[in-house]
């Protein structure tokens, strides 16, 4: 038996598709007419790299300020970079979204 061509997109989507619905791999498989390896492969490579990218999407704290308003900050900061209250302060003045003092260290 010789090597079938890779799976295209939407392929690969049914695969991922049927998994997610709770079919088994054989079920899969039988459904869609690929070898079990194929599904197991391509279902885990899609796994992994939504796991990875989902991490990455919501990791840390969502940030407060636009890139105008990091801008801004870094102006406030390189001009007195001990004045932290100051410097928020000044930041806060005609901003519709206000940080604290831990948000500008």
């Amino acid at each position: 038996m010789g090597k079938k061509t890779d799976l295209s997109d939407s392929e690969r989507g049914m695969v991922v598709g049927a998994r997610q619905a709770g079919l088994s791999i054989a079920e899969t498989a039988d459904l869609l007419g690929f070898s079990c390896t194929t599904i197991s492969r391509v279902y885990r490579e899609w796994f992994e790299k939504e796991k990875i990218s989902s991490e990455r999407q919501f990791s840390g704290q969502k940030c407060l300020i636009d890139a105008r308003g990091q801008w801004r900050m870094v102006r406030l900061v390189q001009d007195d970079r001990k004045a932290v209250t100051q410097i928020t302060t000044r930041y806060n003045q005609g901003m519709q979204k206000t940080i604290s003092e831990c948000t500008t260290c």
